[in-house]
């Protein structure tokens, strides 16, 4: 059976981050397995506090998992310091897998930051360049680039400039930049892909992010190409916040399960 493991911060609302990784993970029919980085009180309103873990926590998370069940695809998401961002990037290199889909999270649905000023560098340049795949939303995608992203020609832009930092294929998410359709933007260096799907009037978009990249994860670790396993999963979040659930009063959770019969 095919695994993935996520390295994140947990949500204790349970739509974001670990809880939403290893949802996606089993609507896919894998094995999920997790590093927790930081543990967060959050809900659907935003962040009301979160911690970070010591980093040789972090790492013996990583090769307890690696060591025993293996993994077949590797998702990074909330890091929160330069200090897990470096030690996690020196990991990468040792585990049994090419698949490393990286999530720059920065900051929540709510705008709480999610990652210290200085664990930015860290992400340009000791994480990034070792991603098969990379999927910064519009305002991810600013800060790494240092450009302004408000349009369609700006977020090929920012692809290209994303994909000079060394990533294999970068995906620069469409649902901040104002268009008519949600419009994904893929660069593998030599194409470059415009995904559409339809702009969804919806509150349910509480860890789009995690649960997009995660789905990419699952999708590489079953043996798809990246071109398949980045379009499928931005079906698999479409549909999921179609069928979003009617919970919390902020930000509501996408349905993880929603081809699943009730």
């Amino acid at each position: 059976m095919q695994t993935a493991l996520t390295i994140a911060g947990s949500d204790s609302g349970g739509g974001a981050g670990i809880q939403a990784d290893l949802k996606t993970f089993a609507a896919h029919g894998v094995y999920g397995t997790c590093a927790i980085t930081a543990v967060t009180a959050q809900n659907t309103l935003g962040v009301d506090a979160a911690e970070s873990l010591a980093v040789d926590l972090i790492l013996a998370q990583i090769a307890a998992v690696a060591g025993d069940i293996g993994v077949d695809a590797v998702k990074t998401g909330m890091l929160a310091t330069s200090a897990i961002v470096e030690a996690v990037a020196a990991q990468l290199p040792s585990l049994p897998t090419p698949h490393v889909v990286v999530d720059p999270v920065m900051v929540a649905k709510g705008g709480a930051r999610l990652l210290a000023d200085d664990a930015v560098q860290a992400v340009r340049h000791a994480l990034i360049p070792r991603a098969s795949v990379v999927t910064p939303n519009a305002m991810e995608a600013e800060v790494l680039t240092g450009i302004t992203i408000d349009t369609l020609a700006a977020a090929r832009d920012a692809a290209r400039r994303i994909h000079d930092l060394g990533p294999a294929t970068v995906v620069v998410k469409g649902g901040h930049v104002p268009t008519e359709d949600a419009v994904d933007v893929v660069f593998d260096g030599r194409d470059l892909v415009e995904l559409r799907g339809p702009r969804l009037a919806s509150r349910h978009t509480h860890g789009t992010g995690c649960t997009f990249a995660a789905a990419v994860a699952a999708n590489l670790a079953l043996g798809q190409t990246t071109a398949d396993a980045v379009a499928g999963a931005k079906r698999y979040v479409t549909e999921a916040i179609r069928h979003g659930l009617p919970l919390g009063r902020g930000h509501g959770p996408l349905d993880h399960f929603h081809s699943w019969q009730r």
